[in-house]
């Protein structure tokens, strides 16, 4: 590790000297692909920024040689050179560290975890290294670094590979974290994680890299990019207000799809962000609405749902012609067995049930009022 202290030191001392301003020409299109997948989206997005800033650099273990354990970094080493694309040791702890204290004197490091439940071993750096400085230093310190790799439930990967952060950095002052479903989404906030002043936990889904999705044309160009902190209406409805991120959000739409068939307009919300979170416009979803159903994969207790529902109750809950509905992976550490992973983690039927009861008691509601 000594060695490879050093040899990071030496890199980063160079990138520093070779520092200067970031490139103007944006990349040119022959062709507008009509679909992306979520892998071409965060490699193009990694390639773009790292073009156009030579402070940003990458460190992980095999992003370089091996092209990344998900593809992810396809190429780059070939293009950017050891000095840009860093294979580390299988020590998170130790090139965490080293990835904030280069945002420490103006680097743009972005770190990849092969998952998130690696980033345990760099929790230290994470919260009280990179997060609290800005804060303890009295602005005078920035962190410009993202951590980002692929988080939550991959498939027969057991109850330690299993895990949703979502809510566990969601939870910490200083932090921006990130949920991207489509190409769009990981397309557009990598880059705006990449060029943020504060440090960004970026929550990928393994599950996802192999998917398309449409994509328009402005979403290629190099300038693009999502703004953080807001969420996407995926699809506008009026009876019910589902909101879901990363790997949810597509079976929310699914979810939506079925109610359709059946009277119900479900309106899903991406939520994209999950610190900051669009409190606004879930507000208003739900003021139309008059009925919520949260979904995420992560624990119950003290989720990303239980701070919709809370922040609705408090702004919005005079508009509630229902309980809102939580649904949730379930409270034990993931199953390895294929038959209980299904039961552990959120399936479409499971927010169907939910909105329609979201619906139907509101109706006995009213009928008995």
């Amino acid at each position: 590790m000594l060695g490879a202290a050093r040899r990071s030191g030496c890199v980063l001392g160079q990138l520093m000297q070779s520092l200067r301003p970031a490139a103007t020409a944006a990349r040119s299109y022959s062709a507008t692909p009509k679909e992306m997948t979520v892998r071409e989206a965060l490699n193009s997005a990694l390639d773009e920024e790292m073009s156009a800033d030579p402070s940003v650099f990458l460190m992980g273990e095999e992003v370089g040689e091996y092209q990344g354990a998900y593809k992810i970094t396809k190429g780059l080493l070939d293009k950017y050179g050891p000095d840009r694309v860093l294979d580390t040791p299988i020590t998170e702890a130790g090139f965490t560290g080293i990835g904030v204290g280069a945002a420490y004197q103006g680097l743009r490091p972005v770190v990849e975890f092969m998952t998130f439940n690696f980033s345990m071993q760099a929790i230290d750096h994470i919260i009280n290294s990179a997060a609290k400085s800005n804060y303890m230093s009295a602005g005078q310190i920035s962190v410009p670094i993202v951590f980002r790799g692929p988080n939550g439930a991959a498939a027969g990967v057991g109850a330690q590979h299993s895990q949703c952060y979502a809510a566990w950095y969601a939870h910490v002052p200083g932090l921006k974290v990130l949920t991207p479903y489509s190409a769009e989404d990981a397309r557009g906030l990598l880059k705006a994680a990449i060029r943020d002043p504060d440090p960004v936990v970026f929550l990928e889904n393994e599950l996802l890299y192999g998917e398309s999705f449409p994509i328009k044309a402005e979403v290629l160009d190099s300038s693009f990019s999502v703004p953080i902190g807001k969420a996407k209406i995926e699809r506008e409805g009026k009876d019910v207000t589902i909101t879901a991120f990363s790997k949810m959000v597509g079976y929310a739409l699914q979810a939506a799809e079925i109610l359709s068939k059946e009277g119900i307009s479900a309106e899903v919300i991406n939520l994209r962000s999950i610190r900051p979170l669009d409190r606004a416009a879930i507000n208003a979803s739900v003021r139309k609405t008059n009925r919520l159903v949260t979904v995420e994969e992560g624990f119950p207790q003290h989720g990303v749902g239980a701070e919709i529902c809370m922040s609705v109750v408090e702004d919005s809950f005079e508009y509630l012609d229902a309980p809102v509905e939580r649904i949730a992976g379930a409270d034990v550490p993931m199953p390895y067995a294929a038959n209980l992973e299904r039961l552990a983690v959120p399936q479409v039927e499971d927010i169907v049930r939910a909105a329609k009861r979201a619906c139907y008691r509101s109706s006995s509601m009213a009928a008995n009022a």
